[in-house]
């Protein structure tokens, strides 16, 4: 029996036919080996691009803060003039008109407050009915008929909340309505009483300055120097720094209109526009602690991008009634 031939052994890779060379690569891995390279440079070059066009809007957007804050600036002016001589013009005017144009005011802020409270099912018609009572009886009665208007709506508003027949969240209901006519709807009376008190028109206007030339001065304050957060529960774009602006230039603005008024004593301008300083701020506050819980940013659309009357008016519905109290204690 022959023996069999013996086996060769394969030629390793780069023998015959190749480079002969052990540990050189093969073209295909040099081949991968070119392309991972040219993919991690096309991904650094990328990433440079990447940074650049960063880089470029932050820089654009740089740009774009000052032409936005004056741009919003100068929405508030358009806003704020023609309000103010509507505001000069019925509280000249007082009696009837002045009295119409609280009530009408008035409905438009509770008819936000109701919206955002949609789920609490407050009574509107109540609501509606007790401010235009307590403005009336402002008019033509005393802080005694508008006290008898404020009493007589709890009674009023359950016996409405009964009449729909739903006992679910009728506690939260009542609340809800209440919490309008409280909160508004003595507001506006006491606009109504400030009015008719001597030289009350006058005061009332003061009032109003010293309030939204403050509001005003907290907005430019803490776009230019807010650092510290003042409320980041309830408003997180308030500031300290933005807050004693508006504190001090309400302040000042109603001191200052003091000095072209010869029957406002200096003491009496300034406990007026402290008091203004102190309960336009806690007034703002308070609408933006409701609108937190109602899930909302605005309160309405009346004034466009500024939002509804209750977000224009909030500090003068706080300041209204502190003024009225001073000068009622004063004359």
């Amino acid at each position: 029996m022959a023996d069999e031939p013996r086996r060769r052994r394969p030629r390793e890779a780069g023998g015959a036919g190749g480079s002969g060379r052990r540990g050189e690569r093969s073209p295909q891995r040099r081949d991968a080996g070119a392309r991972s390279a040219a993919n991690a440079r096309r991904r650094e070059a990328n990433a440079r691009r990447d940074q650049i066009a960063s880089a470029g809007q932050r820089r654009r957007a740089a740009r774009k803060e000052p032409r936005r804050s004056r741009s919003e600036l100068m929405s508030r002016v358009l806003v704020a003039i023609p309000a103010a001589v509507i505001a000069i013009v019925f509280v000249d005017l007082g009696g009837t008109a002045f009295a119409a144009l609280m009530i009408l005011l008035g409905w438009a802020c509770l008819d936000e407050l109701y919206r955002m409270l949609d789920r609490w099912r407050p009574t509107s018609a109540a609501g509606f009915a007790a401010l235009a009572g307590m403005v009336i009886a402002a008019r033509y009665g005393s802080q005694f008929q508008v006290l008898l208007v404020v009493v007589a709506a709890v009674p009023a508003v359950f016996a409405l909340v009964v009449m729909r027949g739903e006992r679910a969240n009728a506690t939260v209901s009542i609340a809800g309505t209440l919490l309008g006519i409280y909160w508004i709807g003595l507001g506006f009376a006491h606009a109504e009483l400030l009015r008719q008190l001597p030289h009350g028109g006058a005061i009332l206007i003061d009032v109003l300055v010293g309030t939204f030339l403050g509001d005003t001065a907290a907005y430019l304050g803490g776009r230019a120097f807010g650092r510290r957060p003042l409320a980041p529960e309830i408003s997180p774009h308030k500031t300290f720094e933005g807050l004693f602006c508006g504190m001090l230039i309400a302040f000042v603005s109603v001191l200052v209109a003091g000095i072209f008024q010869e029957w406002l004593t200096t003491q009496h301008a300034l406990l007026i526009g402290l008091g203004v300083a102190i309960a336009g701020p806690v007034g703002d506050l308070f609408e933006s602690l409701v609108k937190r819980d109602a899930g909302a940013k605005d309160t309405g659309t009346l004034f466009g991008a500024h939002g509804g009357a209750l977000d224009r008016l909030d500090g003068a519905i706080f300041t209204v009634v502190v003024g009225y109290y001073i000068w009622f204690a004063l004359h």
